[in-house]
């Protein structure tokens, strides 16, 4: 009996030491994975946006090219706007030309 007894409780023993290992390298893991998250969040958090200033130049760079497009359409437009008016303005002599 007490052969049987010494031999289950060396089988507990290395149960519980099995069990302690394990939980020993899940405990490393989960501190090396909580470390690797904190310098992450950090490395975010301190490294600078390049891409907001890209989008700024860029949308500087998109606005000026329209607005040159928008210039050379208002000329065209007070150019054709200009060009009705003196028709009007020339049928209206023609009219009040052929009153008299």
């Amino acid at each position: 009996m007490k052969k049987d007894e010494l031999i289950e409780a060396l089988r507990d023993r290395e149960d519980r030491k099995h069990k302690n290992a394990v939980l020993w390298v899940l405990a490393i893991i989960g501190a090396v994975t909580a470390i690797a998250a904190i310098a992450y969040a950090v490395y975010r958090y301190l490294t600078p946006d390049y891409l907001e200033d890209f989008d700024d130049d860029f949308d500087d760079d998109f606005d000026d090219f329209f607005d040159d497009d928008d210039e050379e359409e208002e000329k065209k437009d007070e150019a054709e706007s200009a060009a009705e008016d003196e028709a009007e303005e020339a049928d209206e002599s023609d009219e009040e030309s052929s009153e008299e």
